[in-house]
C-alpha cells in the first residue's frame, strides 16, 4: 500500500510539472475576496486573529493566508480556523498536507475517516476528520482542500485535479482549510465534536466569495 501510494504521489508531481511547463505561465483565476474579510461573526461565534510568524509564512510560499480563533458564549472549547489559499502551484510549490505538518509538530493520528457534511445550505462537502494526541492533549480536526467549487479530503485526490483543471480550465489555485478545537475527555468530547461540525456547515457556504470556483 505505502509503494502505490509513493508511486502514485511521484506520478502525479511529475505529470504536474511537465502539463504546468507547457502550459501558459500565468493562471486565468475569477476575482476572489481576500481573507481578511473572512467574517469574524458567525452564528453567535466571534473570532480574534492570530498572527503567523515569518518562518510559518515561509513554509507556506505565497498565498492568503487566515489563521483565526473563534468563541462563543457558554462554550467552553474555542475553534480554530486556517484557511490558506494559494493562487498558483506552478513553480512547485505545492499545499501543504496536516498529515505531514501536524507529525512535524509533534501530533499523532489517533483516528481518520473520511465523511460527507452537509452545510446549513444543504450542498455536501468531502471532508476529513481526525483526532490527534501529542501527550496529554486532544484535538479534534476538519480539513479538506478545496478548488474550483470540489471540496477533496485526500491530498492524492486533490493533486489529481489539479493536473486536470490546469489542462481543462488553465488553473492551478486551491485552498486547504482546517478546523481544530481541543478534545476534552468523558462525555464532553461527542458535543465538541458536534460544536465543530456545526460551525463547518456555516463556513462552508462563505469560502467561494474567497476561493473562487
Amino acid at each position: 500500500m505505502m509503494n502505490l501510494r509513493f508511486w502514485t504521489a511521484v506520478f502525479l508531481l511529475a505529470a504536474t510539472g511537465l502539463i504546468l511547463y507547457t502550459r501558459p505561465a500565468v493562471d486565468h483565476n475569477p476575482p476572489s475576496e481576500p481573507l481578511a474579510r473572512f467574517p469574524a461573526n458567525i452564528a453567535g461565534w466571534t473570532g480574534i486573529d492570530q498572527e503567523i510568524d515569518k518562518e510559518t509564512l515561509g513554509v507556506l510560499g505565497a498565498g492568503d493566508v487566515l489563521s483565526r480563533v473563534y468563541t462563543q458564549k457558554g462554550l467552553a472549547q474555542p475553534i480554530g480556523l486556517f484557511i490558506g489559499y494559494f493562487p498558483t502551484q506552478r513553480t512547485g510549490q505545492t499545499i501543504h498536507s496536516p498529515k505531514h505538518c501536524l507529525p512535524g509538530a509533534g501530533w499523532v493520528f489517533v483516528t481518520s475517516e473520511s465523511v460527507i457534511l452537509n452545510d446549513v445550505n444543504g450542498k455536501p462537502h468531502r471532508v476529513g476528520e481526525y483526532i490527534v494526541s501529542n501527550g496529554t492533549e486532544w484535538q479534534f480536526v476538519i480539513y479538506w482542500y478545496q478548488a474550483h467549487g470540489r471540496s477533496v479530503s485526500d491530498e492524492y485526490l486533490a493533486k489529481f485535479y489539479m493536473v486536470y483543471d490546469a489542462i481543462r480550465m488553465n488553473r492551478t489555485d486551491g485552498a486547504l482549510i482546517r478546523i481544530v478545537t481541543p478534545l476534552p475527555s468523558g462525555s464532553d468530547a461527542l458535543a465538541t465534536r458536534k460544536n465543530a461540525e456545526a460551525f463547518t456547515r456555516q463556513i462552508a457556504p462563505m469560502l467561494p466569495r474567497f476561493i473562487p470556483d
